[in-house]
């Protein structure tokens, strides 16, 4: 039997195929599921696309009345419990916590407010997966003072986002909705 003859099990049937001919088979059947993969996303995608009418939302931090927020010895995830907007559900007002549910890259927006507060600073910060990303911070000896801070992140199916208040630091909030987190959706990735 030569090397470019290939016995076929039980059949007791040779087949005569030259290496180049293989290797070249190969190639084509690699670039076709290739091909494939790139088709079938693009058809998941599109069809979560379908599905999703969109994934956004906006939260002020208390439901009702006023008053400080802190200080605490240690971080602590803010609760936004008083929902304007949830589409897809991806924010959870009993966590504080958004879970995206697509690959993608999402818009996100926070604030921050301190009042007549001479002694403590008003500081928080947005988190993706338990990595600080970008700070809102306040501070100074009358009055009232207040920051914003937006930023783009890429999710992964999973990430989760979430704001988090500093330790040692305060805010404060009332029926004005002065403290508020939103994002959404921009569009999604493969």
């Amino acid at each position: 039997m030569s090397f470019n003859t290939i016995f076929i099990s039980d059949s007791q049937q040779y087949c005569h195929l030259s290496f180049p001919d293989i290797h070249a088979a190969l190639r084509e059947l690699t670039a076709t599921v290739t091909e494939q993969k790139a088709n079938i996303r693009a058809v998941i995608l599109e069809e979560l696309n379908k599905k999703n009418d969109g994934i956004a939302f906006s939260a002020a931090l208390m439901e009702s009345g006023s008053g400080d927020v802190g200080p605490f010895t240690t971080d602590i995830t803010l609760t936004y419990r008083n929902v304007f907007t949830n589409i897809g559900n991806a924010y959870n007002p009993i966590t504080g916590i958004f879970t995206a549910p697509l690959k993608g890259a999402y818009m996100f927006n926070f604030s921050v407010y301190g009042h007549w507060n001479p002694s403590t600073p008003s500081t928080v910060s947005i988190v993706k997966n338990e990595q600080r990303v970008v700070v809102a911070h306040g501070h100074q000896d009358q009055y009232a003072v207040n920051s914003s801070k937006g930023v783009v992140l890429i999710l992964e199916v999973g990430d989760v986002v979430y704001v988090r208040l500093w330790s040692g630091r305060k805010i404060y909030d009332n029926e004005h909705n002065h403290i508020t987190f939103s994002g959404y959706l921009l569009f999604p990735l493969r």
